[in-house]
């Protein structure tokens, strides 16, 4: 049964901050465009366009123990079909301790948390491609998980902070820059310094990983 599409639908939620004192977002996307960065007065702001009535976006919240939860994601059942349009818009806030995790179907993020005050990053993707900048200098040390399926995934990693970086497991090309390489990771000249340091772990199917370290 074919998925009707329909006018093009254009909605917005804002999520005030409260008195917690860190955060964890998770997004699920089965198919669609994504685009994520900081700069939020508030704790999260989203726009959402798409012309498939069913995919409305579900954004569920809640704050508990002095930690905000932050889930939105796309009805489950839902997959592309030829004119339909899916994105969303989402600037989250900077100064708030946070926990970025992204379940990713198909198509194209651009994932820009380099301002954020990241504590950790984890992203599961599984057709398309994946491009994460996380350059800025992080205020404490976090880790990055990539679990891949089949496309390319490009990670701009901040060159001020110490990198660690490993790959392993039915992986394509992996193209490091700034980075050098030791067996099987790669480090920078920060790494094992007083500095903030990032652990990128990136494992699977994924077809290219470009690290980028410049």
């Amino acid at each position: 049964m074919e998925t009707a599409t329909g006018p093009a639908r254009q909605e917005t939620r804002t999520i005030e901050r409260d008195n917690a004192e860190s955060a964890r977002v998770e997004l699920q996307m089965g198919a669609g465009e994504l685009r994520v960065e900081g700069g939020a007065a508030a704790l999260a702001e989203a726009a959402f366009h798409y012309n498939v009535p069913v995919w409305k976006p579900e954004v569920r919240y809640h704050s508990f123990a002095g930690r905000a939860d932050l889930s939105i994601r796309q009805p489950a059942g839902t997959a592309h079909i030829g004119h339909a349009q899916y994105d969303w818009d989402l600037r989250l806030n900077n100064d708030m301790p946070t926990d970025f995790k992204l379940h990713f179907g198909a198509g194209e993020a651009h994932l820009d948390l380099g301002s954020l005050n990241l504590r950790s990053v984890e992203v599961e993707m599984g057709v398309g491609e994946i491009h994460m900048d996380l350059r800025g200098m992080p205020r404490q040390d976090y880790s990055v998980r990539v679990r891949g399926g089949i496309g390319e995934a490009t990670i701009n990693l901040p060159a001020n902070a110490g990198i660690y970086a490993k790959a392993e497991g039915g992986l394509g090309e992996i193209k490091a820059q700034g980075l050098r390489q030791e067996e099987r990771r790669w480090v920078n000249d920060w790494y094992g310094s007083d500095r903030p340091q990032v652990r990128v772990d990136v494992s699977g199917g994924i077809g290219q990983i470009n690290l980028i370290a410049e």
